[in-house]
């Protein structure tokens, strides 16, 4: 992880990985980089290629839902070199697994999502569209029953 070239500013890392320069000083202070951060003589922060690769993947960790505590034990087990390969996968595993579990939730939410926008614009192209979840409050007393009725016998539709 120490691929020596031509140092990049806090201001640049933070153009190229998205984050602010605020949360790029967390991440240092939290030892979520592989590398410690390199310093020019006036106490400047200088980047390596490699930080901004790390702090690529760690963003992804990240969006994927992966604690902070995590990215840092995986962190702390690259850092510690050679040895620990079965830690790192075993912690990657892990959070495979639970992401895995977040995209069949999603799926499944979506599929929910998917039939709702169906039956609407089924509604809509046939101009029934105002039997759409009918809360019978809303309706006079005597027609309330009859919508009621209506949206009962389309319960599997409506909503």
């Amino acid at each position: 992880m120490s691929q020596v070239t031509a140092g990049l500013s806090i201001g640049q890392v933070a153009e190229r990985t998205g984050l602010s320069v605020h949360a790029l000083r967390f991440y240092e202070r939290e030892g979520i980089l592989a590398d410690p951060v390199r310093r020019e003589s006036n106490g400047r922060r200088v980047y390596s290629e490699d930080d901004v690769e790390w702090l690529n993947m760690c963003i992804k960790f990240r969006s994927s839902g992966m604690p902070l505590d995590t990215i840092r034990r995986y962190t702390d087990l690259v850092r510690q070199g050679p040895g620990n390969e079965q830690d790192r996968l075993a912690l990657l595993r892990s959070h495979q697994e639970s992401v895995t579990a977040q995209i069949q939730e999603l799926t499944e939410c979506l599929n929910v999502i998917s039939h709702k926008v169906e039956v609407y614009q089924e509604h809509l192209d046939r101009g029934t569209a105002e039997c759409l979840w009918v809360a019978p409050s809303t309706l006079p007393q005597t027609s309330a029953d009859e919508a009621g009725q209506a949206v009962r016998s389309q319960a599997g539709q409506a909503g």
